[in-house]
């Protein structure tokens, strides 16, 4: 097996949800996109097509459509997170080849996600991940502030007490690795369809992959050669 990066230093590793842990071809997203677009035209009284507009607004103005809400609209985030999340997770298949190569990183394994941790409770389960992580941090234990904002971060590194310099972050949006290169962590970008316009390596992001399970067999190998 090829050599990968040197991350004998690591003992934290970080996972962002959606779009990394499974991939973007999987009809899951897509769900959540339908149900907060309806949730906003039920919300404002605004057609379809004008309520995806005014998530996708919300989405890049303040990083999740649920915080543009919450400043705009005066949305309970709960009723918002309960509503968008009510979707068939049944869409992802099992992946073991994943779950074992995360079991064998050395180290904590922690979930950085902008959704609820009843969502992302739901996405493990069905990816047959549930017993690989230590915890999840989602947007209500980040008082509904969102990745990329640096308080998001801070909240997390206070709740879960890791030295950054040590950790590692996998995220498929470059924005969101910004705020965890500046505190020091390494970052890998999961590149796919979606993202693939920005995929490119830059000062927040030190590593870019395509094949997250192969990526992180060569670390586990690396390490283990050393």
């Amino acid at each position: 097996m090829p050599r990968g990066p040197d991350l004998s230093h690591i003992d934290t590793w970080v996972f962002d949800l959606d779009n990394t842990l499974y991939p973007v071809t999987a009809n899951l997203f897509p769900q959540i996109d339908v149900r907060m677009k309806t949730f906003i035209a039920e919300l404002l009284g605004v057609s379809l097509d004008e309520a995806f507009k005014i998530q996708k607004w919300y989405y890049h103005e303040h990083g999740t459509t649920l915080r543009g809400l919450m400043i705009n609209h005066t949305v309970d985030p709960d009723a918002f997170l309960d509503y968008v999340h009510d979707i068939d997770h049944t869409v992802l298949a099992p992946d073991p080849e994943l779950g074992q190569v995360i079991q064998e990183l050395p180290g904590r394994k922690l979930i950085h996600t902008n959704g609820s941790e009843s969502h992302a409770d739901g996405v493990l389960a069905a990816l047959g991940l549930e017993d690989c992580f230590e915890a999840i941090f989602d947007i209500r234990a980040s008082a509904y502030i969102p990745k990329p904002d640096p308080n998001s971060y801070e909240r997390f590194l206070e709740s879960h007490a890791f030295t950054p310099e040590s950790a590692i972050m996998f995220e498929d949006s470059v924005k969101n690795l910004k705020p965890a290169a500046e505190l020091g962590m390494v970052t890998v970008l999961v590149k796919h369809e979606s993202n693939a316009a920005s995929a490119n390596p830059d000062i927040h992001c030190h590593h870019v992959v395509e094949d997250l399970t192969n990526w992180l067999k060569q670390a586990v190998y690396t390490r283990t050669a050393n």
